[in-house]
């Protein structure tokens, strides 16, 4: 008792000090060039870092997944209600827009009730007080602790004004279960915006504050509801609100609607993420940047410096719009799903609307969690035979006069050391380009290639930007798929899209990422690419047409007018592919095992085909 004594009359010898104090620093301050600014050297009011939640949301405008740890919805003040405003006014700080950020008579009467208990129970804090608490100091209550909080407070006033800092105040208080602010409080007891809500439920949320443990509604119901009456008693003293309002307010029932967390379809908002990254370094320059840097040490400080940039946007809190179709994304990953039983045996696949060029649906996996190696745009793997469209067979009818039915050597042939083969070591003779691309003769790829010439094929494939192909790979084995890496299923399906009808244009899952208050930060710019000409489109498809008839990719359902498949497949069928296309989508897929080993079997049960035509289907 003697100690808190003690501190009492220290507290109330140093306020008068305390003023005086302030005042001379703020005259001298004054006849310096800029308050703020020399102020901010001593007292910085530096903004904590507040991560707002990720909303993603798909073609139908329906949240699939949330990103967030803290739910938050910040709102401006204007858009909370002016009664949502009050509560907190009347029962806070009800002198909020006449004091200077301080209440004197409030901290006296504060001191008095702690120095006769054995701890500080009473704050006197007025509203901006306790944002400098939330934002830039520590809640200990301590008298320390106090004094330093006046002193922000008084700067803060100076800085902001009475309106901004009500609005950091309604959007950073912790309403418990890792809620901030009242727009974030609505939505998740009452799963209403809070233009929504009824007086009563209001005033049960601005019950929460005041002690979030005590008032945490979920566990303590009951003392939460009787602080909302003893709010609404405020309300009615203060002569806010009738009394008869209050009394029907009061015996309204309240129903709690609380938040689940939206976590669905992982793979496709994992591949968000990193499509968000991509559009950031083209839409900030760090693509041109990274295109241009001249050593090892540059890509890496040019890449940190993306992370933080995405880093900052996903904190500011976006909404980011998709075109996953979520209906055929569900369908897609238990129908491929349950194709896959043999242990260990993987997928990965992209399927891509023909229509607007937009990412429907991926695989990444079976039973794939959320931050699992998502092998439709990350397992990059030899892609087979699946690349003689892209590579051979399309450039070869752009560069010569060459048609379906035009006769080709597909004898054996070797180039210094490089012998190719066929699958199964099959000899042939002169047979039809109809023939060699829809049986997949190694041999007459090899010969059509070195025709075209490897650097011309090749500069065929720099629309694409295949990330992992590099110039080591620009040799005669490439027109088989033998890439030093390879490509994705991603990857694949997007460049078979150009044979839809000679324009490449680069599919995309995003179509805008907006921030909190729907304006567009970022979205990917039209690009087109003039690819194929109208005559090799019509080779090519027709082609692909032949295969699914006759070739390599009999056993592939067709339920539209047009159906046409390239497969691949790499030595010792370690990588089985399927790729092409419907009248609605285009598709890729990839199966294998992460650690390659034969899946001849599979080859032989026709599993690649059976997977290609599940994704093909609505």
């Amino acid at each position: 008792m003697l100690k808190q004594f003690i501190g009492f009359i220290i507290i109330l010898l140093t306020l008068p000090a305390l003023l005086f104090v302030q005042r001379a620093i703020a005259h001298e301050l004054t006849n310096a060039t800029t308050f703020k600014t020399q102020m901010a050297e001593s007292i910085e009011l530096v903004a904590p870092i507040i991560n707002v939640p990720v909303v993603m949301k798909d073609r139908n405008g329906s949240t699939f997944s949330e990103e967030y740890v803290e739910w938050r919805q910040p709102l401006p003040l204007s858009s909370i209600p002016t009664i949502m405003q009050q509560l907190f006014l009347e029962s806070e700080d009800t002198g909020f827009y006449e004091h200077n950020g301080y209440d004197l008579a409030a901290i006296v009467r504060a001191f008095t009730v702690n120095s006769s208990s054995d701890g500080v129970k009473q704050g006197g804090s007025t509203i901006t007080q306790q944002v400098v608490r939330m934002r830039f100091l520590s809640p200990d209550k301590t008298y320390e602790r106090k004094l330093t909080e006046i002193f922000y407070a008084a700067e803060l006033e100076r800085q902001y004004t009475k309106e901004e800092i009500l609005e950091m105040y309604m959007n950073e208080m912790y309403f418990g279960n890792q809620v901030y602010g009242v727009g974030a409080a609505a939505t998740y007891y009452f799963s209403k915006s809070i233009n929504e809500l009824t007086l009563a439920e209001m005033a049960f949320l601005a019950s929460i504050p005041n002690n979030p443990s005590l008032y945490d509604p979920l566990r303590h119901f009951d003392q939460t509801k009787k602080r909302q009456e003893r709010l609404l008693g405020i309300l009615t003293r203060n002569e806010v609100i009738e009394q008869t309002e209050a009394d029907q307010e009061a015996a309204q029932l309240i129903q709690l609607t609380v938040k689940k967390k939206e976590a669905q379809y992982p793979v496709y908002s994992t591949y968000i993420l990193a499509e968000l990254r991509a559009l950031i370094a083209q839409a900030d320059g760090f693509e041109d940047s990274l295109a241009r840097a001249k050593s090892d040490a540059d890509v890496t400080l040019i890449n940190t410096r993306l992370d933080q940039k995405v880093s900052e946007v996903l904190g500011q809190g976006v909404v980011i719009e998709t075109a996953l179709n979520p209906k055929k994304q569900q369908r897609d990953e238990e129908r491929v799903t349950a194709l896959l039983t043999a242990e260990g045996l993987e997928a990965g696949a992209a399927v891509i609307d023909n229509s607007n060029r937009e990412i429907v649906s991926l695989y990444g996996g079976k039973n794939y969690h959320k931050a699992d190696f998502n092998r439709s745009y990350q397992a990059v793997r030899q892609p087979g035979s699946a690349i003689k469209p892209l590579l051979v067979y399309a450039p070869l009818f752009e560069t010569t006069s060459y048609n379906e039915d035009t006769p080709i050597n597909s004898s054996n042939i070797c180039v210094g050391k490089y012998c190719p083969t066929n699958i199964g070591g099959a000899v042939y003779g002169n047979v039809s380009i109809r023939q060699a691309f829809s049986h997949s003769h190694n041999t007459a790829a090899v010969r059509l290639f070195q025709m075209v010439g490897v650097e011309e094929g090749f500069k065929f494939l720099e629309p694409f930007k295949f990330r992992a192909v590099t110039e080591k790979d620009h040799n005669l084995a490439a027109a088989l798929g033998g890439f030093s890496k390879g490509v994705t299923p991603l990857e694949l399906a997007d460049a078979y899209t150009s044979f839809i009808n000679g324009i490449y244009t680069p599919a995309h899952a995003i179509r805008s990422v907006k921030d909190q208050q729907g304006n567009v930060k970022y979205s990917w710019p039209e690009k087109e690419y003039d690819m194929w000409s109208s005559r090799t489109v019509s080779k090519i498809k027709n082609l692909m047409g032949d295969t699914v008839k006759n070739g390599t990719g009999r056993g592939v359902a067709t339920t539209t007018t047009y159906t046409g498949v390239k497969t691949g497949t790499t030595d010792n069928y370690k990588d089985i592919w399927a790729a092409g296309m419907n009248d609605n989508y285009t598709a890729a897929v990839w199966l294998g095992y992460d650690k390659p080993k034969s899946i001849q079997w599979a080859s032989n049960q026709k599993l690649h085909l059976k997977t290609f035509s599940t994704l093909l289907k609505d």
